[in-house]
């Protein structure tokens, strides 16, 4: 359950920042590849979305840890495992970002919930 929660809480701080990035706040640099100081339109809308996915992730790393129960167990044992890949690739992608800000802040962020997910889906 500690794992769910440190996912739970990570997932939740992105999504602060991200409400900042939409609202127009100059962090630009720590997301979508650093290229803004302040969001284009296109790119906050890509924020908003990742809103909504970070509650479905936040749902089913909670599901796994046996706080909630919206997903068929086969559902979610499959689930997991590829949100563990997904955020694997944001380690990568993150760790390649030309964004010196977003490597050095999102590259561990994603390896933290990429390990979060595999102790989640080897339990």
């Amino acid at each position: 359950m500690l794992a769910a929660v440190v996912g739970v809480v990570l997932l939740g701080c992105l999504a602060v920042f991200q409400v900042s990035l939409i609202a127009g706040a100059p962090l630009g640099r720590f997301a979508w590849g650093g290229q803004h100081v302040v969001l284009p339109r296109g790119l906050r809308i890509g924020s908003a979305v990742s809103i909504v996915l970070y509650g479905v992730f936040a749902a089913l790393l909670l599901q796994v840890a046996g706080a909630l129960d919206v997903l068929p167990r086969g559902v979610a044992d499959v689930a997991i495992w590829v949100l563990t890949g997904y955020f694997t690739l944001g380690v990568l992608m993150n760790a390649a970002s030309r964004s010196r800000r977003e490597c050095l802040v999102m590259t561990p962020v994603a390896l933290v919930l990429a390990l979060v997910c595999l102790v989640l889906a080897l339990q």
